[in-house]
């Protein structure tokens, strides 16, 4: 129905009909509503302009029931030019002119409306509106002033001078109006949250006064904030308010209030909850947003967002076996979110799942077109069980669909896997180029530094760049065993055993696990110092973790 205002309809027992509800601003309960001039008891009989207005306003009430809201707007208007005095009634009428687009016929309701002695701010206010819709700028300055001499916390007549200003482009002008605004005393916190949004406003049409009426902004907001007004959609506005200055803290502080205060309003519906979700993951507390996303859940347990941003948060801390059960059960209740293959398939992977990551993926494959994520997730699984000639085809498909999509993808870390997976091959020109790439991207990665260095060194190439690039892996980590391995295989190679001996020993002192490559490594370089006894002693230690056919060769003499 057209007219807001028919929520309830009063037959009186005197025969007046009166209505509750009303557009702008909204008229009093039918109890409070101001009488029309007359009476049917008594003596005194009713004037004839009241009976009009009232027969033309019963009129329209019927009109308006049975949807018929162009007949029955001209009757509320012929009611109200009947009873002149009423100016509710102008408000309500100018108001629904305006709904339906005819705001010349408006202006003429609240030019009459405003010309009353009595006339109210709020009359004025609305007539400055309508005259800057209709291009009459000098005009509607004028009635937004007379407006604000009237009441000077009319918000609306603030909003027409500020606009138009806006339009104008006068960004000074314009902030001058909501500095002015801003000097009225104890404003309300509605009056403050919406001189906040003209501040964003501004700074979104005239990006020069952006820092200006941010700051401002963030002022009336925070002020806002401290009166604790009760009302749901103020608070919400504030919310966002917070979100857009990107004071993310504040606006999660205010969604996370008005849920508990108010888990049930219609404005917090699952997309407003799924907004808060993600405004919360923007923010440093990742314990109120895990708390927030278990109190949407306990609401609806079959919301799979709120799972799949659970998982997040419990992947960023480092509980990657909540995190697999959250995107698990995200796929179980929205078997079409294909985000949360890749993530599952990717803890998976964290947890040594490959067999389980294998299927997560071979299922998105079959649902969903091939992606990059999936490609690139497979290509890590297959390495995963050493199967590199199926890692290379699913590494290479990523690549090509990364340089027709979105080559930004082709970070440092695929470069590395894809190097990896050649070196794996035996292909160590292409191994070189990809782990160069790699590098290039990101200088110092240093388990790329230590890939490259100790593959030359293994192969005998480039052995001076080698221990350069090993070097500086140290640097980055000087305890760990896999890079002071490393150096100690380049120096052997570069036939300095005693040197490489120190960084051995160390590799062996620093291994959480024993490493056969370590071991195997330690004895060619104890064989090259001639402790014979020793080297026998660290690649049997090494045969026994790892079988090595070339190992037990080197020990058949000793057996002998």
């Amino acid at each position: 129905m057209m007219f807001r205002w028919f929520h309830a309809l009063v037959l009186a027992t005197a025969g007046g009909l009166l209505l509750s509800g009303c557009r702008m601003p909204p008229r009093p309960a039918p109890s409070t509503l101001r009488p029309l001039a007359g009476t049917l008891e008594g003596t005194a009989l009713p004037e004839r302009a009241t009976v009009e207005a009232h027969a033309h306003y019963a009129t329209g009430v019927l009109l308006a029931l049975g949807e018929e809201t162009g007949p029955a707007l001209e009757e509320f208007n012929a009611a109200s030019l009947s009873d002149p005095e009423n100016e509710p009634l102008a408000l309500e009428v100018a108001g629904n002119f305006l709904q339906l687009g005819q705001p010349e016929r408006a202006l003429i309701v609240l030019e009459r409306a405003s010309r009353r002695p009595g006339a109210s701010g709020a009359a004025c206010a609305l007539l400055g509106a309508v005259q800057l819709q209709l291009n009459r700028p000098e005009s509607a300055v004028a009635a937004s002033r007379t407006a604000l001499k009237k009441d000077p916390r009319l918000l609306a007549a603030y909003q027409t001078l500020f606009q138009i200003e806006l339009l104008a482009k006068n960004g000074p002008a314009a902030l001058g109006v909501i500095d002015e605004a801003g000097r009225v005393a104890s404003p309300s916190a509605e009056f403050l949250t919406g001189l906040g949004e003209l501040c964003l406003r501004l700074g979104r049409q005239l990006p020069d006064q952006k820092p200006a009426a941010q700051a401002r902004a963030g002022t009336f907001f925070q002020a806002a904030k401290e009166l604790n007004s009760p009302e749901p959609e103020l608070r919400l506005r504030l919310a966002e308010g917070f979100a857009e200055l990107g004071r993310f803290d504040d606006s999660a502080a205010a969604y996370l209030g008005l849920l508990k205060s108010f888990p049930d309003i219609p404005q917090l519906s699952e997309s407003m909850r799924a907004r808060m979700a993600d405004l919360f993951l923007r923010t440093k507390d990742r314990q109120q947003t895990a708390d927030l996303l278990r109190a949407m859940l306990r609401a609806n347990p079959t919301d799979a967002r709120s799972y799949y941003l659970l998982g997040s948060i419990a992947g960023e801390q480092t509980n990657f076996v909540f995190a697999a059960e959250c995107y698990a059960k995200t796929i179980l209740l929205n078997p079409e979110f294909e985000p949360a293959y890749a993530e599952l398939a990717n803890m998976q992977l964290v947890l040594n799942r490959t067999a389980d990551a294998q299927t997560t993926l071979a299922g998105a494959r079959q649902k969903f077109p091939r992606s990059f994520q999936l490609e690139y997730l497979s290509g890590l699984a297959a390495s995963r069980q050493k199967n590199y000639t199926n890692a290379l085809a699913h590494f290479t498909a990523a690549e090509i669909i990364a340089q027709a999509s979105n080559a930004q993808r082709l970070s440092e870390a695929f470069y590395f896997q894809l190097g990896s997976a050649f070196e794996r091959l035996g292909n160590l020109a292409q191994a070189e180029k990809n782990f160069l790439k790699c590098l290039e991207l990101a200088p110092n990665f240093d388990d790329a530094q230590n890939y490259l260095g100790f593959m030359w060194a293994e192969h005998g190439l480039n052995l001076d760049r080698a221990r350069e690039l090993i070097g500086k892996a140290l640097q980055a980590d000087p305890q760990n065993p896999a890079y002071l391995d490393s150096m100690a295989w380049v120096l052997f190679k570069l036939n300095q055993p005693g040197p490489a001996l120190e960084f051995a020993l160390k590799a062996v002192a620093n291994s959480e696990e024993e490493d056969a490559e370590i071991y195997h490594h330690l004895g060619d370089i104890y064989a090259a110092l001639g402790q014979a006894e020793k080297a026998r002693e660290a690649w049997g230690k090494s045969v026994q973790l790892e079988p090595d056919g070339r190992l037990l060769k080197k020990l058949e003499p000793a057996a002998r």
